[in-house]
């Protein structure tokens, strides 16, 4: 969907009072003489899966004879081990080995303080460790630890609800590494953290096989170098990240890797979070973030041509981006790449969003968002899949689109499928009133090469700022909404093979139906009007298709005794002038502008980011 400045417009005709709106002016439009584009530069990474285990990482077979015991008792431990040092309730190994730890320790810990040279494995064989006030298990020093499952049994590990200092290190997590860390077994663990995360890895954070149910204040699974999974069940109750991976000094490390597994995740933060890449070869996963799609509630009756959505009853918001909550499913500060799995989703924020690339080549996706459903700040590419988007803002986003083939059922609140879109570093509430637009280059491109499309949409169904390419597939695409078209593009249009229904007949003549700028190939069939003359046109149209909800407004504004009296608190210029000024600022809310109150002198509504502003005042 385009952004006119037919916006303020609207906006100066109806507030004449006490009013301004902001245009963003920075999107260029398409050139005519673009040239079609069919196909993405391919620019995501493939990791190879046996760089990503060892041996080791994978074994969760142990020689029970060979091993050391420690037996845990309340408040005190035992050991048959020269290795193994106890203190009251602190249980310190020193060398390299395997323990078998069972029995249930309160207000303890384990400690693994050995050489850096060392390997050790804890096998949890029906431990139960809680630690009130610091880590359950703390590895201070080693090379790497496993901390194995033993099979057929379960395991609790837990801390009372805060953390306090015992050395230099901050010790933030029921389970708390320094070192390299893998998790495996057959067994079951139960990780309760009421402060802190569940499981942290200052290093790498690998988990092959086992069953794990966390519950966690913050994250619930994290790693510094990276999270790597093998297989395994989860379920994780987390109050920020479900699965996190972020290295804020290196940024070719902190990246996220998932060869399968089943995941449950419910997160108030996000989902799955990578600082670099995120890889996944297979899996299941249901993710719900917050209060899921729904949550994010998105209105479009206001101004049906252009506008962005927003939340209903949405208040002046002076904060900025970086101080929203991102509460998206799959996330990527780099590319993300996803060769299989099943993915079900109903996220607050996007479902699948990367500030790189996404390249998706197989699987089966069920998403409902309160934003996109897959954003991508640089290309999306779809090779194949199924998708089923029940409920979203936009479906598919990037600055370019690429899909190959697969089924699509995509049903959103405005663009199906955008092109140049927006560049979105939180999306935080759905209607995203601080959406930033790309701006329309031969960068921005849609390249449909099959496919089965079924698009239901408010906005445009298929929506591209540069070219837009059909070369074949199956399309059936049905616009609702008033102003936008089934298929708009600002770019070259070229249907080489696809079969395209649309309810509007746009497939002729793209944009057009809806007085966008679009046109095939790339004219913009504006006959005897400028573009001037189609803006002032659709103004027209507008004031005559809402002209009894103008009217009215126009009649509460004139009903108020907005004469300046005597000042008040608040009321620099009187109730009188106030209550004019909110309500001017409420009308300007209910079609989905961001409005301020400058303390009651004066206020404004804006819509977008730029330097331009068009004002109305009085």
């Amino acid at each position: 969907m385009k952004r006119k400045t037919l916006f303020p417009l609207v906006l100066a005709v109806l507030l004449t009072l006490s009013a301004c709106s902001s245009a963003n002016t920075a999107q260029t439009e398409g050139s005519s003489s673009q040239t079609v584009q069919t196909g993405t530069e391919e620019s995501v990474s493939s990791v190879n899966p046996s760089d990503m285990f060892t041996d080791n990482d994978l074994e969760i077979e142990y020689d029970e004879e060979a091993s050391a015991k420690i037996t845990l008792s309340g408040d005190s431990a035992s050991s048959d081990s020269d290795a193994v040092q106890i203190s009251d309730s602190t249980v310190t190994i020193t060398d390299e080995g395997t323990y078998i730890l069972s029995g249930t320790l309160h207000n303890g810990m384990i400690v693994v303080n050995a050489e850096d040279t060392d390997k050790v494995r804890l096998v949890l064989n029906g431990a139960d460790i809680t630690n009130s006030t610091s880590a359950a298990i703390y590895i201070l020093e080693a090379d790497k630890v496993f901390i194995t499952t033993a099979s057929g049994t379960e395991n609790t590990l837990g801390n009372g609800g805060e953390y306090v200092a015992i050395d230099d290190n901050n010790i933030d997590a029921v389970v708390f590494s320094k070192s390299d860390l893998t998790l495996n077994g057959a067994g079951t663990l139960a990780i309760n953290a009421s402060a802190g995360h569940g499981v942290v890895s200052k290093d790498d954070l690998v988990l092959t096989s086992g069953t794990y149910d966390i519950t966690a204040a913050n994250h619930g699974l994290s790693g510094k170098d990276s999270v790597r999974i093998a297989s395994g069940t989860y379920t994780i109750t987390s109050g920020k990240d479900g699965i996190h991976a972020e290295n804020a000094d290196d940024t070719s490390m902190g990246f996220l890797y998932i060869a399968g597994g089943t995941f449950t995740i419910m997160a108030d933060g996000d989902g799955i979070s990578s600082s670099a890449y995120l890889q996944i070869e297979d899996g299941s996963f249901t993710i719900t973030t917050g209060e899921g799609s729904a949550s994010a509630v998105m209105t479009t009756d206001a101004v049906d041509f252009g506008q962005r959505g927003g939340l209903q009853n949405q208040t002046t918001d002076t904060s900025t981006e970086d101080d929203s909550i991102s509460q998206k499913g799959v996330k990527a500060t780099g590319a993300i790449t996803i060769a299989g799995g099943t993915f079900v989703t109903d996220t607050v924020d996007d479902s699948l969003h990367s500030n790189s690339d996404i390249l998706i080549s197989h699987g089966v996706f069920e998403l409902k968002s309160g934003d996109d459903t897959i954003h991508a700040d640089a290309t999306v590419h779809l090779q194949n899949g199924d998708f089923t988007v029940a409920y979203c803002y936009e479906g598919i986003e990037g600055l370019s689109v690429t899909i190959d083939d697969g089924t699509f059922d995509i049903t959103s609140v405005d663009d199906g499928i955008n092109a140049g879109g927006g560049i979105d570093s939180s999306g935080f509430g759905g209607g995203r009133p601080h959406h930033e637009t790309f701006s329309a280059s031969s960068d921005n491109f849609i390249t449909i090469n099959g496919g089965n499309l079924v698009i239901v949409s408010t906005g445009d169904c298929i929506d591209s700022n540069g070219a837009l390419t059909v070369n074949s597939g199956t399309l059936n695409l049905t616009c609702n909404g008033s102003g936008n078209t089934a298929l708009d593009c600002d770019g070259n249009y070229a249907n080489n093979g696809g079969d395209i229904t649309t309810n509007d007949g746009s497939e002729n003549n793209p944009g057009q139906m809806g007085g966008s700028r679009g046109g095939p190939n790339g004219k913009r069939n504006t006959g005897n009007m400028d573009e001037q003359n189609q803006i002032d046109r659709m103004l027209l149209d507008y004031i005559d298709e809402n002209r009894d909800q103008l009217v009215e407004h126009v009649r509460q504004m004139v009903r108020i005794d907005s004469v300046e009296r005597e000042a008040r608190d608040g009321a620099p210029f009187g109730p009188g002038v106030k209550k004019a000024l909110d309500l001017a600022l409420s009308i300007s809310r209910d079609m989905v502008f961001e409005t301020v109150d400058l303390d009651g002198y004066i206020g404004y509504a804006f819509y977008g980011r730029g330097e331009d502003y068009v004002c109305a005042m009085g």
